[in-house]
């Protein structure tokens, strides 16, 4: 029987079920972290980068991860490979075709648009050209995609089984981390080690609240490289959050670009012309908000010399690579990521990935999702209130 090659698809499907697995568990682990120990972090590549997808408005459909479906698919894949039913495989032959066209749509979003690959989507891709080329040659006087009606709303209906299951779970995660996940992330905050302030302040402001960074209740320090997916998110989310903590919070914009030829504190290269923004941003501190919104507006536009060189020229900050002040303020701000303990075995430095944040002299890393992140700054407020109350009420 011609229909399909039973072995290249058996493992055609088992590795798009693998894959789909894996995409479907970061997406959770991403979006929905259960402590404070797992937020995301630029600390692998800026091109291969789950994190961008996990992220994407496309990373789930109505609360079911897209992986979901191709879960479902590979799974029909393997029966088809086990079973040989030539209905079975003229279907799998058909959806396998429109998988393959849905893959090279996400594969152009995720490189052009998000600027970034997620390896473990490219596991499900790769085993997904496999799938189409084990179903290709059907025999001859058979129509080569003719799904099975059958086949079809059987499939169908089990899909829909799974992703009612999917976005289920997915809503029970929601309710979890605005309760029992938020309340747990807050404890864990609340046992980190007090640490030091950083013995110098960049001069870029994200949120000021009063004229001296102490003088707020919610201090943060956010080590941030302009170029980096996580950063970028980060970026976001306090545009959703600032307004809640108004008068409240005072956020720093640390620089700490993970480029090599600034940064001599990790041993990382990861996104060339970081640097070169940060120097821009050093250079104008008054206009940071100018650099600080460009950037984050079109970050995949931010990684070419051509934008940043257009920036440079529009705003007349085309001395700032060169201006010794801002090489000094970049470089400051950096070497204070080596005044922390090792955070990592693999890193002798404290601060080695972005965004780091340090909140009310607590260190915490990577990015979680708003209500963690809520849950963070309120614990911190909190503590600081309490402090204020006790410290009152001993003077009087």
């Amino acid at each position: 029987m011609r229909d399909l090659k039973p072995v290249p698809a058996f493992v055609a499907g088992t590795g798009m079920m693998a894959g789909s697995f894996l995409t479907i568990r970061h997406y959770f682990q991403a979006n929905f972290p259960e402590s404070i120990y797992e937020g995301s972090f630029c600390d692998i590549s800026a091109f291969f980068n789950c994190g961008s997808s996990a992220y994407s408005e496309i990373s789930a459909v109505l609360g079911v991860p897209i992986g979901t479906f191709g879960l479902m698919l590979g799974a029909l894949v393997v029966l088809a490979a086990l079973f040989r039913s030539r209905r079975l495989a003229g279907t799998v032959r058909f959806l396998s075709l429109a998988n393959v066209i849905g893959v090279v749509a996400l594969l152009v979003y995720s490189v052009f648009f998000l600027g970034s690959l997620c390896l473990l989507c490219a596991i499900y891709y790769l085993f997904s050209f496999l799938a189409l080329w084990s179903t290709w040659p059907g025999p001859p006087g058979v129509a080569r995609f003719a799904p099975s009606l059958l086949v079809l709303s059987v499939a169908g209906a089990a899909t829909i089984g799974v992703s009612l299951g999917m976005a289920e779970y997915h809503q029970a995660r929601v309710r979890a981390r605005s309760g029992g996940d938020a309340a747990r992330v807050a404890e864990q905050f609340r046992h980190l080690p007090v640490q030091r302030p950083p013995s110098v302040l960049s001069p870029n402001w994200i949120v000021r609240s009063t004229d001296r960074f102490e003088d707020a209740p919610l201090q943060i320090v956010a080590w941030e490289d302009f170029l980096c997916s996580d950063c970028l998110y980060f970026a976001r989310q306090m545009e959703r959050l600032k307004d809640e903590y108004a008068g409240r919070m005072n956020l720093v914009f640390q620089h700490f670009p993970l480029e090599a030829r600034c940064n001599d504190v990790v041993d990382k290269d990861k996104h060339p012309g970081a640097c070169d923004l940060s120097l821009m941003a050093a250079y104008a501190p008054d206009r940071f908000d100018e650099i600080y919104d460009a950037v984050f507006a079109d970050q995949l536009a931010a990684k070419t010399p051509e934008w940043r060189s257009d920036l440079a020229a529009r705003l007349g900050f085309e001395a700032a690579l060169n201006d010794s002040t801002a090489r000094a303020i970049v470089a400051a701000s950096v070497a204070t990521g080596a005044e922390y303990e090792s955070t990592s075995d693999r890193y002798e430095a404290g601060i080695r990935s972005t965004p780091t944040l340090l909140i009310n002299g607590r260190l915490v890393i990577g990015t979680f999702p708003d209500d963690l992140l809520r849950a963070l700054f309120d614990a911190a407020l909190a503590e600081a209130e309490s402090d204020s109350t006790r410290f009152i009420e001993a003077w009087q």
